[in-house]
């Protein structure tokens, strides 16, 4: 069974902790693959040749990093579908959806080629006499991120690059489920010309991750995942004198107001909720239905989801593939029986889906609820599956009060053709990206991702300005060239003349 190992100075390492965790095929349930499970000793040997690189790479010009990014963007480029496959075979979502994850990415890239624009300094002339003043930015050192299985390729993508073109070094811990995408972006960094030691990568579980946010060389650290966990990594990271940006969980809601294109409503809570099975932190999990939008909305969604073709990944006709693991599925099927038995309406019922042929996989269907309350057990928990909700509203003002009320504040969106109430629900929304008639409101790449309340612990969001941000600090440098008027002594405070 092959085994993927871990990246350390430039080169595979095999582990040596003696640990190993399975890798699964999800539309087959068979385990494929093993990947070696780091120990701290491990992590701690990425980091090391992470800050003996950062000797080098730190102080290396902006001309020779961009020139490498723009390489490793056309390897890439070129390695597209192979890169898409590696994530199908793992996490097990359609390679169309695989292709336009790594199209994502290759957007963060493309921003990071045009670094030495992001961090051209300012300079003020003759602030006093014969006194300039400048702002510059430079990196912190080794960073790490650490990454969640949704995303094999696009979240690193959307933290290494930005890191090491600002001059930092990176340790990067991708999910233990699918490691072979990571691997496989590490492989054609190097060859891109990426100096050894610069992007390492360390597989592993809690271990790994509590040594990262614990190690005295690790300046930063940025994670995506789910809330408990941001929670955790911000406050241990932060305990230890780290700046962390911790992107947590979410339930995102769309809000349909009665003068809504409801084709449009319906068609996109279906790519919204369904897409990737439900496994987005944007993916739409509530729709919130003002009025009498109701009752035609979900017709229309029975309607779409009935369509739905749901197979392996690497089927071209499959629109959606399983789950990534046998527990998440089950776990995700409980909340639709639970939320029968809390007096919802099961309008559609996945639970019982499968697919011939490939009877072991992580297979569940589409789920849709009805007259869902926000005491059920399928509202107040992020679900992370292929369920969607459906409440109902009388007006506007519940409509908001609803969704603000929510201890996440990751993505929202609002359809209706009416422009003032667009205009308010952008700027009333309690959520860190809006959409208006756009279900899934990530941002491009030079905008910045993130959200608010319990789907951020941290300052910075990621990518983008904040990225650019989160991976340098700022120094402000104060010069003079005297001439022989300006000597004596002066123990007052320093004025301005």
């Amino acid at each position: 069974m092959k085994t993927i190992n871990h990246w350390i100075g430039g080169k595979p390492v095999e582990g040596v902790s003696g640990h190993h965790g399975p890798v699964y095929d999800p539309a087959t349930g068979a385990q494929t693959k093993q990947v070696a499970l780091a120990s701290a000793a491990e992590a701690d040997a990425a980091v090391a040749a992470a800050k003996e690189a950062y000797a080098t790479w730190g102080t290396s010009s902006l001309a020779t990093r961009t020139a490498i990014l723009f390489r490793y963007r056309e390897l890439i480029d070129a390695h597209r579908e192979e890169i898409a496959a590696l994530i199908t075979a793992e996490h097990g979502k359609v390679h169309a959806d695989a292709l336009g994850e790594v199209a994502r990415g290759l957007e963060i890239v493309e921003l990071a080629c045009g670094i030495p624009q992001q961090l051209k300094g300012e300079l003020s002339t003759q602030v006093s006499t014969r006194v300039d003043v400048a702002a510059i930015r430079q990196p912190l050192g080794v960073v790490a991120g650490i990454t969640p299985f949704n995303f094999p390729a696009m979240v690193p993508l959307w933290m290494f690059p930005m890191a090491i073109a600002c001059g930092n070094t990176f340790v990067l811990k991708p999910s233990e489920k699918v490691p072979s995408a990571a691997l496989r972006l590490a492989e054609l960094a190097a060859e891109a010309g990426l100096p050894d030691g610069v992007l390492n990568i360390v597989n592993g579980e809690r271990e790994a991750v509590d040594r990262i946010l614990a190690h005295p060389d690790v300046a930063a650290v940025s994670f995506v995942g789910s809330t408990p966990i941001a929670r955790h990594v911000h406050t241990t990271g932060t305990a230890n004198g780290k700046r962390v940006q911790a992107l947590g969980g979410a339930k995102n809601h769309m809000l349909v107001l009665p003068d809504a294109d409801l084709d449009l409503a319906a068609d996109s809570a279906i790519n919204a909720a369904y897409g990737s099975a439900g496994e987005r932190c944007m993916a739409i999990s509530v729709v919130v239905a003002v009025g009498a939008t109701a009752d035609p909305l979900i017709e229309k969604i029975k309607e779409r989801a009935a369509a739905l073709r749901i197979g392996p990944g690497q089927d071209p006709a499959s629109e959606m593939g399983p789950l990534i693991t046998k527990a998440h599925r089950d776990k995700v099927a409980s909340y639709v029986t639970g939320a029968a038995a809390q007096g919802a309406d099961v309008v559609i019922d996945g639970t019982g889906h499968t697919v011939p042929g490939h009877e072991n996989g992580h297979w569940i269907g589409v789920s849709l609820l009805d007259h869902v309350t926000p005491d059920m057990d399928a509202y107040r928990e992020e679900i992370f599956g292929p369920v969607l909700s459906v409440v109902r509203v009388d007006t506007y003002d519940d409509a908001i009060a609803l969704m603000n009320a929510s201890p996440w504040g990751n993505g929202t969106a609002i359809f209706t053709r009416d422009g003032g109430a667009a205009r308010r629900f952008q700027l009333e929304a309690e959520a860190g990206m809006v959409g208006i008639n756009v279900p899934i409101p990530v941002p491009v790449g030079y905008h910045s991702f993130g959200g608010w309340k319990d789907s951020l612990f941290g300052d910075h969001h990621i990518y983008g300005n904040d990225g650019v941000h989160f991976y340098t600090r700022g120094k402000v440098i104060t010069t003079r060239w005297p001439d022989p008027a300006d000597s004596g002594i002066n123990l007052g405070f320093p004025r301005n003349h």
